[in-house]
């Protein structure tokens, strides 16, 4: 008689799998990586300069890189049906926030802008959580009104409308690159839901006119506008960033530098620990690390959409969608800060996700990447849930006739 035989193994495999998709993990990880190097290489300059001692930056970026791994732990181990259920509470919770920026005391302007809500030990930038309950808010809408987002035009009104007000509070901060960020995501993931092409084009043509007003309404905005499309045209004010962003992607050439060798860094490109790090890279690290990070960045974004679009086909719709929303705010956001640093984009402040320095930035986006992880763990869960259900009959058949075997086995002997 076999030791293992059908009815054993049945028994001890009583239910399906998940498993997190190593590819995506490992270019996560590697981004993470690198954003150590290069916040360690760029902020020591930024942080003599402001007698804070070499290595200020670097042991901040660490301990938000600890709080950050710690969410996204808590994530990873949290069932997606549980941030479905209070997708409207999370909701509510992003509004509160956004208005909380502008109660005296509380919010704190910043060179101008109130983004910043003062904790006391810290400060927290409420827009880093709003992208991710953004995401679930959307996720959990096309899962409950599906028929109506691929048939209806109104059915894209709800959550358009949604994205619609956080894009106005994000502009009274201002904050016109996160809001750029919001509507593009939420009118991509409403298309991947299934909503037709032309119902967006019409919901979206009466928002042109605000979307311009709103570019140009301000003087500041108008300068980056015009001076991105000819930095070198004014290359000592309005242009400067941009110039010394250019000049440091430049001298890296083929293979950089060296690490640590940056000479833009030291105090002549702005912000190089953050808005600009690509830029370090592209110095540092030449031509080879900034096809390493845009690498890293395809693989994860890739196998985010990859997973999403399985989800969606083994009925885990919300897993998907939220896959879906995570790897396109990933993607659309190192896209905006890479297009920033080479010239392609006018200048806005935002971070590159994993690899900038920042403190709920790199916090919030961790927890994000512990949510796609997290959904393509119950995709993975599913798949094997269906591969189970298909091999059942036969291991129950083979079950059965060793059943039957057992009696006559018993007579012959």
């Amino acid at each position: 008689m076999p030791i293992f035989d059908a009815t054993t193994q049945a028994r001890r495999r009583s239910g399906p799998r998940g498993s997190f998709d190593l590819w995506l993990l490992v270019a996560l990880v590697g981004l993470a990586s690198v954003g150590v190097v290069m916040v360690t290489s760029s902020s020591i300059a930024v942080a003599d300069s402001q007698h804070l001692g070499a290595f200020y930056f670097l042991k901040r970026h660490l301990l938000f890189l600890g709080l950050g791994l710690l969410a996204a732990g808590m994530a990873m181990r949290t069932e997606l049906k549980l941030l479905e259920k209070f997708a409207f509470p999370l909701l509510a919770l992003a509004f509160l926030m956004l208005l909380a920026v502008f109660v005296p005391h509380f919010g704190m302007r910043i060179n101008g802008a109130r983004r910043w809500l003062n904790l006391l030990v810290t400060t927290f930038q409420p827009v880093e959580a709003v992208k991710l309950i953004l995401v679930v808010y959307v996720a959990s809408y096309l899962v409950r009104h599906r028929e109506n987002v691929e048939t209806k035009f109104l059915g894209l009104f709800k959550p358009l409308l949604v994205a619609g007000m956080i894009v106005l509070l994000l502009l009274a901060q201002p904050d016109f690159g996160s809001a750029t960020l919001v509507i593009a995501v939420t009118i991509a993931m409403v298309w991947l839901g299934g909503a037709r092409p032309i119902f967006l084009f019409l919901m979206g043509l009466p928002l042109m006119p605000l979307l311009y007003v709103a570019a140009t309404g301000e003087s500041y905005r108008m300068k980056r506008l015009t001076s991105f499309m000819d930095p070198w045209k004014d290359p000592f004010n309005d242009g400067f960033q941009l110039t010394q962003s250019l000049m440091a992607i430049g001298r890296g050439e083929w293979d950089g530098v060296g690490l640590g060798s940056s000479v833009l860094k030291l105090s002549y490109l702005p912000e190089a620990h953050t808005d600009f790090i690509f830029a370090v890279i592209g110095e540092e690290l030449g031509l080879a690390g900034v096809v390493l990070v845009i690498g890293l960045f395809a693989l994860a974004v890739g196998r985010g959409l990859h997973v999403g679009l399985k989800g969606v086909n083994v009925n885990q719709p919300f897993a998907g969608y939220v896959a879906f929303g995570v790897s396109l705010m990933l993607a659309m956001q190192a896209v905006v800060s890479v297009g920033v640093n080479l010239g392609a984009l006018p200048t806005k402040g935002l971070t590159l996700p994993l690899i900038s320095y920042g403190g709920s930035s790199m916090v919030l986006t961790c927890a994000m990447a512990g949510v796609l992880l997290r959904a393509t763990f119950e995709i993975n869960r599913a798949l094997d849930a269906r591969q189970m259900a298909t091999r059942m009959p036969a291991a129950v058949a083979a079950a059965d006739a060793n059943v039957a075997a057992k009696p006559r086995e018993a007579v012959a002997a």
